[in-house]
């Protein structure tokens, strides 16, 4: 079954999970840019440096493990900054909400209300730079579990509901330009919901997308990497490009009014019970964070002892002694640039650091 596609991703295929390469060291040169679309006789061919010889598991290991204690650390420091602004701002709320109760002067109910004002205006800030801020390990309802965050999202008119009312039927799913792959799911009268959740799951799981069903209603996931390519070009058979929707986080301060933008008279906005419903809300999100901050704690010790314990065979250790040497033999070209951009950022500490893996 065909899927018109409006849009189409920088890869032009299937939208996959990526992962972290460690860097080989590549001699470096100046790249031709090249439109993939175009007729492939018209571009000349690009020499392709040829990389030094590595056999790569040791550089995998230890790439690996940096990414992991490069992603809890920063998302420690990230919950760290979050949880004392949370404590911040559940102190000027409680002092309101006192405040209030025992008939304050105008003056000081200005103040608090100043105080106030910024406290939100700080975390709304905060939680706005997330994404580059907590290393990619911190989702949106600030939940940490040692994976790349996830988006979560729904595709507008598509329900379990709907889809069990049309059973039997073939629905296919594609993400990216046109030609990529369709992947298709079956969807059966005698289904549950659950299961159809799980068949859709198992179906575009290649495509860097999950399914999964939350009260009741059918829920997709990506990484939040590849969210912008997602929500841009993903298509359902017979409909083409379908409009998705964001699943907003828990935790939206921004959009509260208990400052000095609400009133006494002003409804509900900044009286009582909204201080009280705003105070439930940070109170619930001191949980999530404390939790959190356990687990990348817990994330960046166990990161941190692999880094300990790990060892680089000595087969290896020469073996890449020996390509660096000959490289630095040679005065061509190639082999300068090939060296002086594998030393690029290497400082003392860091040398030291890796010769004591051995």
């Amino acid at each position: 079954m065909a899927i018109d596609t409006a849009l189409r991703s920088s890869t032009g295929g299937a939208l996959v999970a990526g992962t972290s390469t460690p860097a080989r060291l590549v001699p470096a040169r100046s790249l031709d840019v090249v439109d993939l679309d175009k007729d492939a006789g018209s571009a000349a061919p690009v020499a392709t440096p040829v990389p030094l010889r590595s056999n790569g598991s040791a550089a995998a290991i230890g790439g690996g493990l940096q990414n992991s204690v490069a992603r809890a650390q920063q998302a420690v420091d990230y919950l760290e900054q979050v949880a004392g602004q949370l404590e911040n701002l559940k102190g000027e709320i409680s002092a309101r909400l006192s405040g209030a109760g025992n008939g304050q002067r105008s003056q000081q109910r200005s103040v608090q209300r100043q105080q106030l004002d910024g406290a939100v205006r700080q975390l709304s800030n905060t939680l706005a730079a997330r994404t580059s801020s907590a290393g990619g390990g911190v989702d949106a309802n600030l939940n940490f579990d040692g994976q790349p965050a996830q988006q979560r999202f729904r595709i507008r008119g598509l329900d379990i509901d709907t889809l069990q009312q049309n059973a039997p039927q073939t629905v296919a799913f594609s993400v990216g330009g046109v030609g990529g792959p369709q992947l298709a799911v079956t969807i059966g009268t005698d289904q549950s919901s659950e299961e159809t959740a799980r068949a859709i799951d198992r179906a575009i799981a290649p495509l860097g997308v999950r399914a999964s069903l939350n009260n009741g209603g059918l829920v997709f996931s990506t990484p939040e990497t590849n969210w912008p390519a997602v929500r841009d070009s993903i298509a359902v058979s017979g409909r083409g490009r379908v409009a998705t929707e964001e699943i907003a986080p828990a935790l939206a301060p921004q959009q509260w009014t208990i400052g000095s933008n609400s009133g006494t008279n002003g409804g509900n906005a900044g009286n009582a019970d909204a201080l009280r419903q705003s105070l439930r809300e940070v109170v619930q999100a001191l949980e999530r964070v404390r939790r959190s901050q356990d687990a990348a704690s817990t994330a960046l010790s166990a990161a941190s002892a692999q880094v300990v314990t790990a060892t680089t065979p000595p087969p290896e250790v020469d073996l890449a002694a020996e390509d660096f040497a000959s490289a630095a033999a040679n005065t061509n070209y190639d082999s300068l640039l090939a060296l002086s951009s594998a030393l690029v950022g290497v400082s003392r500490e860091r040398v030291l650091a890796l010769l004591g893996l051995r």
